[in-house]
């Protein structure tokens, strides 16, 4: 059983390594998308949606449409048509918006899977294994703790001190 050492990472290789990472931000516009459709009386077109996320109605009709299979939002279609929030936000925790979005992976590392014969390698991934399931579990829960009620009191409360400060934050 042999395991070889093939490359050593130096610190600024790992950082160069993690610059190119791609972040998934679907959950972070969601709850951005969610929030402005709070503040508006009735319906928000896929249109307007894509323009606060400054991205495609495709895009957004696609995303929105995990949203509402889970009962998080309406949709109606024709004049005056666009989407709701279709429960109260005290009711709906990031946790179910994560999972409307398809529960995707909370984290971008990995464990290698080279050699399954190599000790070294078993002891790294049982460890990282370990420790990756007790991080998504604290981080699931923390999820399930915060509500849209939460996210848009604490809007408000940021609006009105900038307002206090003769500022507009949208």
């Amino acid at each position: 059983m042999h395991c070889p050492l093939a490359v050593v990472l130096t610190h600024r290789t790992i950082r160069i390594i993690v610059s190119y990472m791609k972040k998934d931000t679907r959950l972070s516009d969601v709850l951005h998308v969610l929030l402005h459709m709070a503040e508006h009386d009735g319906p928000v077109t896929s249109d307007a949606l894509a323009q606060s996320m400054r991205s495609n109605p495709a895009v957004v009709r696609r995303t929105m449409a995990g949203l509402r299979r889970q009962g998080l939002v309406h949709s109606s279609k024709g004049h005056g048509g666009g989407w709701t929030i279709a429960r109260d936000l005290a009711s709906v925790t990031l946790r179910d918006v994560y999972e409307a979005l398809g529960s995707p992976p909370v984290f971008a590392l990995g464990h290698r899977a080279e050699n399954p014969h190599c000790l070294v390698e078993a002891a790294v991934n049982d460890a990282m294994k370990d420790t990756f399931d007790a991080a998504r579990a604290i981080l699931l829960g923390r999820l399930e703790e915060v509500t849209l009620a939460g996210l848009s009191a604490t809007f408000h409360q940021r609006y009105a001190m900038c307002q206090k400060e003769n500022r507009h934050a949208t």
